[in-house]
């Protein structure tokens, strides 16, 4: 039952502890209350005793309750157990006096949009902060009023002295609770979380959670992983964990800061929440309009938080920002800025690079320091932008990349982030493969099953031989696999046919594609190192646009110097001196190296001082893998009708010496209207192929394609090409891998840079997505941060 207004309780639940907060925005308010009672007392005699405030200076000797919360107020007691009730019911923080005062009662602070004033005003407590406001606001303004300002100029009035505390060191630190913000971007993304767990209150709309959720703990020790999908947000960005999820590329806990985060920011170690609400805040804005630069101004006015605590979240604010732009996190991809919008301060400006190959960890990195404001100058080799990335669009309908074209798992994947910036689309390969034999049979879909069974189970069996610690000397993947096969047909008796035999050589040489080389030259140790790290899920999607759109884009207004070899670099100086092949000298403090694995190996570019042993160990201790593609375009779609619209089938190899000879067909033409397929040469029948006429591979690929569809006629192709990665003076390969008594950490070793002077990039520097374009390109990125914060 509620207390008689008249009576008076020994203490009101919040007494004046507000005065205390750097969070308090009403203090004088409550001294003023407290005074005037004061007042009353003294003229009707009153003898009532009071406990004085214990804030040093106070003048306030009456305990007055700041939010009318207590029970002698009831209106106020009535809001605050409603509030109560919906914070336990969303929250997992205690409902306390101190967070209702913060989350409800606290004025809120806004600053003066007026580029001479930006002074910060208080807001009367009846005024709901709102983005638009805060996009809006001028000294003066009554918002939701249709009251216009006064004429006289509110902007001369002095700033609330408290203002100026809150940039202190100090400050932070004296805060009981941290803010939690209000209807935050990033609710929709979190809705899994507590959200005060990550930055957010409890008390709002946007963060209610289902009646079903509302269970203390649920969310902690379900093991369902909800599929958060936000209308408008490209379905491939997924940059949050939910609950119970792991092993996703490039995503964050939306609860715990990361380990460079932390190196970062200490001051947030003890607690972080005022960091993740910022942070979670900034990559929710980024992926809902990633087209546009996301600029501290744009993130200020969706920071609704009570109390002069937004003050200083406006100011951390920039500071995250630009850490995460400068990680890369943010205001990446294909994002182009002017001349006096640089996505970094000045003070990172002072700077000049040279960046050695146009690939794509070069142009990555080339894109990302112009962003920057730092000077780029990027020297390539060849004739055309891309290195072994190489669109042919020579072919009537479609493009044909003659080197990488396949995005492996899209969600996170920087690559589709720059298809949603470019608005292309990939198409996303189907499920079915169906496996022709020479004359023409489709295999039992049951016989592929059985042996891609069998197959895994013999990577299980390496997998489990890698754990014994005693077994200290690698031996090639391929022999292991012979090894552990045969021990498993004489142990269990099993005979397979020999179509069983075939595919299975089908399915190695898949894993002599992925390797890039034969196995008996990958290390059955490391062939896979990059699995124990979160890799890119979801779709597997072919660009049809080909890779080469994106990386136009990427250099766009850049500085690049085609037919300009790289012969040495000299960072024995204060400066690093590159020069070409024909005696250019070029100079600048930092240098980027981006070529190709196997040109390191061959020595191309002369290091002074020379590059360490340990650098060169871990070099040679990687394998230069090679494969090559073959394309044909035809009069007509001759095989649609045995493959019944699938995106590629495959070859079953009549033995194991024919391993790796066009195991796998892909139709170029996701629309199904022109008649172009491609298909891979890895494994041993690379060195078989190195040295016949591009006539010759042909021929053999027609053979194959007229074996696989025996029953009918395959006309002669119109056009076509051979590539020859592993002659092309400045490639000579195609993706890296691990050499046997090598491993992983090779990688790392390679990505180390030098003196803080050289650095280095490229797929071959990248542990965790080795191989692809998207690690070539997150390797720029990684380096671009490094080069920004030497």
């Amino acid at each position: 039952m509620a207390t008689p207004r008249g009576r008076t309780k020994k203490k009101a639940p919040f007494d004046h502890s507000p005065d205390s907060l750097p969070l308090r925005s009403s203090g004088r308010q409550v001294k003023k209350k407290a005074t005037e009672t004061t007042d009353e007392d003294e003229d009707g005699g009153s003898e009532k005793k009071y406990r004085k405030c214990e804030k040093a200076g106070c003048t306030a000797t009456c305990p007055v309750c700041f939010a009318s919360a207590s029970e002698s107020h009831k209106d106020g007691y009535d809001k605050y157990t409603t509030w109560k009730k919906i914070w336990t019911s969303n929250g997992k923080t205690e409902p306390s006096p101190k967070a209702f005062m913060a989350d409800q009662q606290l004025p809120y602070w806004v600053q003066c949009t007026k580029p001479e004033c930006r002074k910060w005003r208080q807001l009367t407590k009846e005024i709901q902060l709102t983005p638009q406001i805060a996009r809006t606001y001028r000294c003066g303004m009554k918002p939701n009023t249709a009251v216009k300002p006064e004429t006289s100029d509110h902007c001369s009035l002095p700033e609330d002295l408290r203002v100026s505390e809150v940039s202190n060191h100090w400050w932070y630190s004296m805060l009981i609770l941290p803010p939690l913000l209000k209807d935050s971007v990033a609710a929709p993304l979190l809705s899994a979380y507590y959200p005060d767990c990550v930055g957010m209150s409890p008390s709002c709309t946007s963060t209610h959670r289902a009646a079903s959720d509302a269970s203390p703990g649920k969310l902690e020790h379900s093991k369902a992983v909800p599929c958060v999908l936000v209308p408008g947000m490209n379905r491939y960005f997924q940059p949050f964990y939910q609950p119970n999820e792991c092993g996703k590329a490039l995503c964050v806990r939306p609860d715990v800061m990361e380990l460079d985060e932390l190196y970062e920011f200490p001051e947030y170690s003890r607690d972080p929440t005022m960091y993740l609400a910022l942070r979670n805040l900034i990559l929710a804005l980024w992926y809902t309009n990633c087209k546009e630069a996301l600029t501290p101004q744009k993130c200020i006015p969706h920071i609704i938080v009570r109390g002069l605590v937004r003050i200083r979240c406006v100011q951390e604010v920039e500071r995250i920002l630009y850490f995460m732009t400068r990680k890369g996190l943010i205001n990446t991809g294909v994002l182009t800025v002017g001349t006096d919008q640089h996505l970094l301060p000045k003070d990172y400006h002072n700077k000049s690079v040279i960046i050695i190959g146009a690939g794509p960890a070069g142009l990555a990195a080339a894109r990302q320091l112009h962003n920057f404001g730092i000077k780029v100058t990027v020297l390539e080799a060849k004739d055309r932008i891309g290195g072994r990335v190489w669109d042919d669009k020579s072919f009537t309908g479609v493009t044909v990349g003659r080197g990488a074209q396949i995005v492996n798992g899209c969600i996170n994947n920087p690559v589709a982030l720059m298809c949603e910036q470019l608005g292309i689309s990939m198409h996303k390969f189907g499920e079915r493969c169906d496996l022709i034999q020479e004359g023409g049979r489709i295999t039992d879909p049951t016989i592929d099953k059985r042996m891609d069974f069998h197959f895994n189970a013999l990577l299980d069996v390496v997998s489990e031989w890698r754990k014994d610690k005693t077994q200290l000397q690698d031996v090639p993947l391929g022999e292991k696999i012979e090894e552990i096969y045969k021990a498993f047909i004489n142990e269990s008796g099993i005979q397979f046919s020999e179509l069983e035999e075939e595919v299975l050589q089908f399915h190695l040489s898949n894993l002599e594609y992925a390797c890039g080389s034969n196995l008996h030259q990958v290390s059955a140790r490391s062939w896979d190192h990059n699995e124990f790290f979160a890799q890119f899920a979801g779709d597997h999607t072919l660009l049809t646009p080909g890779y080469s759109v994106i990386l136009e884009k990427l250099a766009e207004g850049l500085d690049i110097r085609l037919r300009s070899p790289v012969k040495s670099i000299d960072y024995s100086g204060d400066e690093v001196q590159v020069t070409t092949t024909d005696g250019t000298e070029c100079t600048a403090q930092k240098v980027l190296v981006t070529v190709p694995l196997a040109l390191l190996q061959k020595g191309s570019l002369q290091f002074n001082p020379p590059l360490s042993d340990k650098k060169m160990k871990a070099i040679n201790s990687l394998g230069a893998g090679i494969i090559e593609k073959i394309a044909l375009q035809f009069p007509y779609r001759f095989w649609d009708s045995k493959v019944q619209g699938a995106d590629f089938f495959g070859h079953v190899p009549p033995s194991a010496s024919k391993r790796g000879l066009f195991a796998v067909f892909y139709d170029m033409d996701p629309q199904k209207q022109h008649s172009v397929l491609m298909s891979v040469i890895a494994g041993e029948a690379v060195a078989a192929v190195k040295s016949l006429e591009d006539k010759q591979v042909l021929q053999q690929c027609m053979a194959t394609l007229r074996e696989l569809f025996k029953e009918q006629e395959v006309p002669d192709p119109t056009k076509y090409f051979v590539t020859r990665w592993s002659t092309d003076p400045w490639i000579q390969m195609a993706y890296s891998f691990v050499k046997t008594g090598g491993s992983g950490e090779a990688y790392d070793i390679l990505a180390e840079e030098i003196q803080g002077t050289i650095f280095f990039a490229g797929e071959a520097t990248n542990r965790h997505f080795p191989q692809t374009v998207t690690g070539a390109y997150l390797s720029g990125v990684r380096e671009a941060s490094k080069i920004a914060a030497f």
